[in-house]
């Protein structure tokens, strides 16, 4: 019998599991994410690190980071437009990704090679505690859905055996947190704090934007699921066979918000917003970006981009559902 944060640990990360192989993203995939859904997404990103540099707050020779990768598709689309900016921004800037598979270290090294040729150099760190900045730009899409969480339940904590959940005493730590929001039922994850720290560490300025989807307060609910091929299975779905999608699928819960923006004001860091994507893209500049596909490619293309732009901002599709959360340490 283990915790049930070893098992979701195992499933993701552990030999064979589902994050340590390469994976299709998008309609051959088990999911979608916002950058696979269009390039604009991190268009809009780099409109914001592009303003920041215009209006002093962010460095010319910082550091863009982006954590948990995937192909390094969203690095690369940020490093595209702020090309398209201002292409002098490339020699002076550094690109980094924080990836801990080396098999995937070579695929983003590879893209970047075939996107950019020798104009871009991209660095690799296995992990934040390796990283010691100045000042860097960090961008997350959809990892602290990611991090291995325990199961809580009335006082008890979810454990594994035979692929079956077991409730059995709750630890110390797991309880505290519970109390502290009122939780009865549902993920807690003790991951968001250690990173927090480890983000502080690593740079002595830096500015934090990541989106994932979950809500400010805990709905005392499970929200545990299971991707698999486009079909979302609640993890304690009647019937459902554990062992079936075990390595095979992701898996997959919604972020508590207002615990995750807690961790990091404890790591020093301090919250300069938190709203739906719709907002946070309308704010970047997503349809600034859309004016200008209209004015320097025509209406066909612009309205090609339209279209995948609604699905990351419209309120029935990625727009509230997913949020955003910008923080900063001076």
């Amino acid at each position: 019998m283990i915790p049930f944060s070893q098992f979701f640990y195992q499933w993701l990360y552990g030999e064979g599991g589902y994050y340590t192989k390469p994976l299709e993203i998008g309609k051959s995939g088990d999911f979608f994410t916002a950058v696979s859904v269009s390039p604009l997404f991190g268009g809009a990103i780099a409109n914001h690190i592009y303003k920041q540099i215009q209006n002093g707050v962010l460095s010319h020779d910082a550091t863009i980071f982006e954590v948990g990768a995937h192909r390094g598709y969203l690095l690369a689309d940020i490093v595209q437009f702020l090309y398209t900016f201002d292409p002098s921004l490339i020699k002076r800037l550094t690109f980094a990704i924080v990836e801990p598979f080396t098999h995937l270290q070579k695929i983003q090294q590879e893209y970047f090679k075939q996107s950019f040729g020798n104009t871009v150099k991209l660095e690799h760190y296995i992990s934040l505690k390796n990283v010691k900045k100045k000042q860097g730009f960090v961008v997350a899409n959809e990892i602290f859905d990611a991090f291995p969480c325990e199961l809580y339940y009335k006082g008890k904590m979810g454990y594994v055996k035979e692929f079956q959940v077991v409730w059995d005493e709750c630890e110390e730590d797991i309880a505290s947190i519970a109390h502290k929001y009122g939780i009865q039922k549902g993920e807690i994850s003790r991951g968001f704090g250690s990173f927090a720290k480890q983000l502080a560490q690593a740079f002595e300025k830096v500015e934090f934007v990541a989106f994932d989807y979950g809500d400010l307060e805990h709905r005392n609910e499970f929200s545990l699921r299971i991707y698999y091929e486009h079909q979302v299975h609640p993890f304690f779905e009647e019937g459902l066979d554990i062992s079936k999608y075990y390595k095979k699928s992701d898996i997959t819960y919604d972020v508590h918000f207002a615990y995750l923006i807690d961790s990091f004001e404890e790591a020093g860091f301090e919250k300069v917003a938190y709203k739906t994507q719709l907002a946070a893209l309308v704010d970047f500049g997503i349809t600034e970006l859309l004016e200008k596909i209209m004015q320097s490619k025509g209406f066909e293309v612009y309205k090609r981009e339209l279209e995948k732009v609604k699905i990351l901002i419209a309120p029935n599709q990625m727009g509230e559902r997913f949020k955003m959360v910008n923080i900063i340490k001076q």
